[in-house]
């Protein structure tokens, strides 16, 4: 089925010469650069990287057949390696000589095996007898020699992302010598043995460089062996073993994936998964070192998901002799032609293409049946929100059947992430605060990521809709509701006030008054202003929820102003004096206010009442009744004088 096929080939690979009409197809890992030399008279040179900019054009010299060929960083030195004694040099920085200078390998009689860039200006000759680290200096068109280290080499290989490099050493190349660069320093790393198959005497195992390959995963550097089990062994399946490579320390084997078959392997990673393609099945799997599987030992894993190919690939035909109706010609996917390289890139020479290598989310939610170990291998990957809010919508649209857990157990994931995130802002902002310490290093801002699902996604994309779904009954929606809360509860989360709103209109919608009195009565639903304002506007359909929005009110002891406005609004006009004093805001409050709202009420009693009252706190507070021109209350004294007449206002008191 076309929509199972979880991985895929970018939409916009880069395109080169295929093998076909040139002589040799180079690429480099630390570039993302793929070079196609054509030799005879003077050296040709196309140079295509993942963007144009990077790729550029140019002759040079023919002085014998190209081994190894690359850029150092940023295009500005050219490295090409012709013999095996030396690697010539040639400036593209501009204004700098453009004629090539050469170095020799100072080790006698040693043969360069390659080079590697590890910055703009630095570059590592790993020859059979050791490696040597140089400085290049363009301006001078000469080397210097920084450090060099004498090993006996088989092979070696190369990880960009993390400037380690790995050489095998011994007879059976099974013992593993890394050195980090890093500024101008090389260092030499814990070597470390891979464990080979053990096979009958008098046959010897010898480890090839295409079983290994180096790759960081989940920001940890990792030696992965393809490890071929001999068919006398008790497990005929091949498995690959994950070698741990700490900067510092002893590497240790940290994870074995198996594969539960045999045959020719290829190995990628993907969105920190480990993708093994197998050839003759036409298959790949994924590997996720995260997931833990209940049913094995503690890094044993088995694939995330079943064996499916990558996704049909149609290359589009170009050139002059081209019809525009004329449909594109299918890819011949894990083609022996294919080369792999670290950490997701797949190379076909014959065709001329360079694809990235991509995981596609969608299909992975129907095969992956247990939701929690789904949202586990989700919430680590890169573009998973909009999959993840699809998968919570489905969870709920499933039916109430035994999916309440299932509800929780995905909304605790999220939430503690979702917590995590909130904690690791809340610290970064007091640290911007406190100012920076002496000695620690200078803290970074937090990155939110895609996993991170907070209140608004989860109200705006699932639970809203899912209130206004016909057919579900409204105890498991409810349910959702208030198990989302739960939620967010256990994490120490603050609950917004929009998901109390969704649960009150809920209740109200399917008139279950007696369970909203109750939610409130007991805290469930937490004390906020415009909860009690949403309380305030149910006067009308549920009566009770008028005094449940002041009693609210009260216990937030913010919202004195929120409650009087809320009593005058209802004409208990006493009832808001009342309140005022039981707080002692009677002194600060607007006296025009509380006499707009005694007038409208036409009560002639009560506007008596609320005026003398005034004038009494008049007369405490300034020895006078008489209101101050600032209070704007002349109109209100020429009605008292309409109704009771000059001699009921208070006089002033005389000592």
């Amino acid at each position: 089925m076309s929509e199972e096929h979880y991985l895929e080939l970018c939409e916009n690979p880069v395109q080169f010469e295929h093998a076909s009409s040139v002589n040799n197809v180079f690429f480099d890992e630390a570039n993302k650069q793929v070079f196609a030399v054509r030799s005879g008279g003077a050296t040709g040179v196309v140079v295509k990287g993942p963007e144009d900019k990077s790729s550029v054009a140019f002759r040079m010299d023919d002085k014998g057949e190209v081994k190894c060929i690359k850029f150092s960083i940023g295009n500005k030195i050219l490295a090409v390696q012709r013999t095996s004694k030396s690697v010539d040099f040639i400036n593209f920085i501009p204004d700098y000589p453009h004629t090539e200078f050469t170095q020799e390998c100072k080790t006698k009689n040693a043969s360069v095996l390659g080079f590697c860039w590890t910055n703009w200006n630095e570059i590592v000759f790993i020859t059979d007898q050791g490696i040597e680290f140089y400085q290049v200096f363009p301006d001078k068109r000469s080397l210097k020699l920084l450090k060099s280290q004498s090993i006996n080499v088989n092979w070696y290989q190369y990880c960009p992302e993390t400037a380690v490099i790995l050489l095998s050493t011994t007879v059976q190349g099974n013992v593993l010598q890394p050195f980090a660069f890093r500024n101008g320093t090389m260092s030499k790393m814990s070597k470390f043995e891979i464990e080979l198959p053990v096979v009958p005497k008098p046959a010897k195992l010898i480890l090839s460089e295409r079983d290994i390959a180096m790759a960081s995963i989940y920001g940890q550097l990792f030696v992965m062996y393809l490890k071929h089990h001999s068919r006398t062994a008790n497990s005929p399946c091949a498995e690959v073993v994950l070698y741990y490579l700490p900067r510092e320390g002893t590497c240790k084997k940290g994870h074995v994936l198996r594969l539960n078959t045999t045959g020719k392997f290829a190995l990628n990673i993907v969105d920190n998964l480990v993708v093994v393609h197998h050839q003759s099945s036409q298959t790949s799997l994924i590997f996720d070192i995260k997931l833990k599987e209940p049913d094995c030992t503690v890094n044993t894993h088995q694939p995330v998901l079943p064996a499916r190919s990558i996704h049909p690939y149609r290359i589009p035909l170009t050139g002059p002799a081209v019809v525009p109706s004329q449909p594109p010609v299918p890819c011949q996917l894990y083609s022996s032609s294919w080369s792999v390289f670290q950490p997701d890139i797949i190379i076909s020479a014959s065709e001329g293409y360079l694809w990235y290598l991509q995981v596609k989310l969608p299909p992975t939610v129907n095969l992956l049946q247990d939701k929690g170990k789904l949202m586990d291998f989700l919430l680590r990957r890169r573009d998973c929100k909009m999959v993840i809010l699809s998968v919570c919508s489905q969870i709920l649209e499933g039916g109430e059947k035994g999916s309440l857990p299932v509800v929780a157990t995905v909304f605790d994931k999220l939430n503690q992430v979702y917590k995590e995130y909130l904690e690791a802002e809340q610290s970064y902002t007091v640290a911007m605060e406190s100012g920076p310490s002496r000695g620690s290093a200078a803290q970074k801002r937090p990155v939110r990521t895609q996993a991170v699902i907070d209140q608004s996604d989860m109200y705006t994309h699932v639970l809203s809709s899912f209130t206004e779904k016909k057919g579900v009954s409204h105890k498991f929606v409810i349910a959702v509701l208030m198990e989302y809360i739960r939620s967010l509860n256990q994490f120490q989360v603050t609950v917004q006030h929009y998901l109390y709103e969704l649960v009150i209109k809920t209740l109200v919608q399917h008139n279950l008054f007696y369970m909203l009195h109750q939610f409130l009565q007991y805290h469930v639903l937490s004390d906020s202003k415009p909860l009690a304002c949403l309380l305030l506007s149910l006067e009308s359909t549920y009566p009770p929820a008028h005094q449940l929005s002041l009693d609210m009110l009260k216990r937030l002891s913010t919202a004195n102003d929120e409650i009087v406005e809320v009593l005058l609004s209802k004409q208990q006009v006493l009832g808001a004096l009342r309140f005022i004093r039981s707080v002692g805001a009677h002194d600060n409050v607007s006296s025009r206010k509380f006499l707009d709202a005694a007038r409208q009420t036409e009560d002639q009693m009560l506007f008596y009442t609320v005026f003398r009252s005034f004038q009494q706190r008049n007369q405490r507070l300034r020895g006078n009744p008489a209101f101050n021109l600032g209070e704007h209350c002349e109109e209100h004294v020429v009605h008292f004088k309409q109704l009771f007449g000059d001699q009921a206002l208070m006089k002033a008191s005389t000592v």
